[in-house]
């Protein structure tokens, strides 16, 4: 598969941008003891950082600390701008669950000098993302779970009843702002229990009892 496509499905289809939201967990906010924001917090990822299952991911040589953060993911199936919130839910053509890698060691000091987050955030591997499951079998957008294991170990539950900014709330944020493109991909933010990955790692998500999924970081040659 390209890197530039995902499964929906069983079905390929390809990418566009792929939006990520920061700090959208109160208690992820509090463990890293960053600001909570007073808007959805948005930042981007090339779609070489793009990762699916059966690819090998390697970490990047240029940090010592590159952290997991798992994630509910969002397929935009079509255009859309200026959406409301109650029609923003009506674009969602499938949902996956991911992770979001951070390099966090570079990420510190990028946030002390103010930069851009891209390096720590985009490099390839970075957007690790499962198969997709239609839209329409997920029955509330607002009541959805997925987890993330490491080696077998439960490190992070999720739930997006947790979010400071709900699905709805991001996508027409997301639609007035930038504008949204069909293949669109949204990361929506991660819970409590970030932590380290090392080469060698077995990884899994689960988005309820539809997607299961597993990764593996390669070990260092």
């Amino acid at each position: 598969m390209s890197r530039a496509e995902i499964s929906i499905e069983g079905h390929r289809y390809p990418i566009q941008n792929i939006f990520c939201i920061g700090r959208n967990y109160a208690k992820h906010i509090a463990e890293l003891n960053n600001a909570t924001p007073t808007e959805p917090l948005v930042f981007l990822k090339p779609t070489s950082a793009l990762a699916v299952e059966g690819d090998s991911i390697a970490l990047p040589a240029f940090s010592e600390a590159i952290h997991y953060e798992a994630e509910l993911v969002i397929y935009i199936k079509e255009d859309a701008k200026n959406l409301s919130e109650a029609s923003a839910l009506s674009v969602i053509g499938a949902y996956g669950v991911g992770l979001d890698l951070t390099a966090r060691d570079l990420q510190d000091q990028i946030k002390e000098r103010g930069e851009p987050w891209t390096k720590c955030k985009g490099f390839p591997g970075a957007a690790i993302v499962s198969p997709f499951i239609a839209a329409e079998k997920i029955k509330d957008p607002t009541d959805i779970t997925f987890t993330f294991q490491q080696n077998g170990e439960l490190k992070q539950n999720g739930h997006s009843k947790m979010m400071i900014y709900p699905i709805a709330e991001i996508i027409a944020y997301l639609s007035t702002v930038y504008g949204l493109s069909k293949g669109d991909i949204i990361y929506t933010g991660t819970p409590e229990g970030v932590g380290k990955l090392a080469p060698g790692d077995q990884l899994t998500l689960t988005l309820e009892d539809q997607i299961t999924a597993q990764f593996e970081i390669m070990k260092a040659k």
